[in-house]
């Protein structure tokens, strides 16, 4: 406990550090953007999973199909939008560094690149390890699969986003020449794509709403940065919008009203995207950027500003590992008689456990985050001579690999009840890529 809290104390006192030395021009409420969405979704995630034991078997039910006002609360805790956004203005800033500095694309994004990559390749291991003993001594293979899909359902950001940086200097063209038309264009597309997939039945157009959606809210990262969203006129406009949009396609339209997908309903709103999550994208950027000014002031407390550093410094180890986190603590419960595993999802028992649950949920992601934070918080040694070619096509074997997962989980009929080539992707496209070191071949 010492030791721990000895550590925490130094994590604490570098960020700190870091807090002072920040420059008067860098805009904290980027950083303070992201911090906050990444509570947003732990605490979703942990709201929304339901584990139950049901006649002695361990079941996971979903609180947005028990309890269907819940599906309300996530146009809050659905906050991908204000990832992709802050995610635009943050690569628009690099992007342009790296083109004055003279580093050019492959140096550049194989520096993104590791560090989107890196982290999630332990998560990957442990859960090869954890589904293959589940195997190898007779536990459940529905439930294996089950567990894993869950703990694994959040690497399908990287999977997108990844590509989504990958076109940087394409969308930072397109914006530098057509400005915000190069949005609207975007939001068209999805538009249609919307149309192709709900009035023509194609529903295989729909997985171009991956594209066409999130790049449209990356672009409004770039006009955010570029002064094109400033001002409380600019934000209510952009938040009555959102609104407007989003409440007229959930009454009189076929969008469903949960902007997460909801077992048992025929249509989701992100699987794949629909034109809704765009909407909610408008929506909740003009509500967050009414708040900036305010909040910027804020952000120059020194302590306010260092819990900001230190939650954006081990971002993705918080974001990768708090669903295998609860699953930890749902596992623990069940040796202990079940302990809080009887109440009944959306009884009065069950919302009084939750605070109890989230501590121990909390507990469980702050070992993981002493494990496996290293990998992110260390600095990365990459080659930065990586060929353009090999960069790309690492890039989209990763995606490749990390979109499977996600799906499917790691449960596959190939040695030990895995998926054996699915699973090799995305280690393959981080060795192709040169974010990991591959062997050298004899006589180079």
């Amino acid at each position: 406990m010492e030791d721990q809290a000895i550590a925490g104390q130094g994590l604490w006192s570098r960020a700190r550090e870091v807090a002072i030395q920040t420059p008067e021009s860098r805009n904290r409420y980027v950083d303070f953007l992201r911090a906050l969405s990444i509570l947003a979704v732990i605490s979703g995630h942990w709201l929304m999973a339901a584990p139950l034991v049901i006649d002695g078997e361990l079941a996971f039910t979903n609180m947005l199909a028990e309890e269907p006002w819940t599906r309300w609360l996530t146009w809050g805790f659905q906050v991908m939008p204000i990832f992709f956004l802050v995610g635009g203005y943050a690569n628009g800033v690099s992007w342009d560094a790296a083109i004055r500095d003279g580093s050019g694309y492959s140096k550049w994004f194989v520096s993104r690149l590791a560090r989107l990559i890196i982290p999630v390749l332990p998560l990957v291991l442990v859960w090869i390890v954890i589904c293959g003993l589940g195997n190898a001594v007779g536990v459940q293979a529905d439930l294996i699969k089950i567990v894993s899909q869950g703990a694994l359902v959040p690497i399908w950001f990287l999977s997108v986003y990844i590509l989504v940086v990958l076109l940087v200097p394409i969308s930072m063209r397109a914006w530098k020449r057509y400005r915000m038309a190069s949005f609207w264009f975007l939001a068209l597309l999805a538009v249609v794509d919307d149309v192709l997939f709900f009035a023509f039945g194609l529903k295989a157009f729909g997985w171009f709403n991956y594209g066409f959606v999130w790049l449209a809210v990356h672009q409004l990262g770039y006009a955010w940065r570029d002064g094109y969203l400033g001002g409380l006129r600019s934000a209510v406009v952009w938040m009555m919008m959102g609104a407007l949009l989003l409440i007229g396609m959930v009454i009189w339209g076929p969008y469903p009203i949960s902007m997460v997908s909801v077992p048992g309903d025929e249509v989701s709103n992100t699987l794949p995207p629909k034109f809704a999550m765009l909407a909610l994208g408008m929506l909740q950027i003009g509500i967050l950027l009414g708040f900036e000014r305010p909040v910027q002031h804020w952000l120059t407390r020194i302590r306010l500003w260092t819990a900001t550093i230190v939650i954006n410094g081990m971002i993705m180890t918080i974001y990768l590992w708090h669903l295998t986190a609860s699953m930890l603590i749902v596992g623990l419960a069940l040796p202990l008689g079940n302990i809080g595993l009887e109440a009944v999802p959306g009884s009065i028992l069950w919302w009084i456990s939750r605070p109890i649950w989230f501590v121990f949920f909390v507990l469980a992601l702050t070992l993981l985050m002493t494990v496996f934070g290293r990998l992110e918080t260390r600095p990365l040694k990459v080659d930065r001579t990586i060929a353009s070619w090999r960069l790309i096509f690492g890039a989209l074997t990763t995606c490749g690999g990390l979109a499977l997962l996600a799906l499917n989980g790691v449960v596959g009929s190939h040695w030990f009840g895995l998926q054996l080539y699915v699973l090799c992707l995305p280690f393959l496209g981080a060795a192709i890529a040169g974010v990991l070191p591959m062997p050298k071949i004899y006589g180079r």
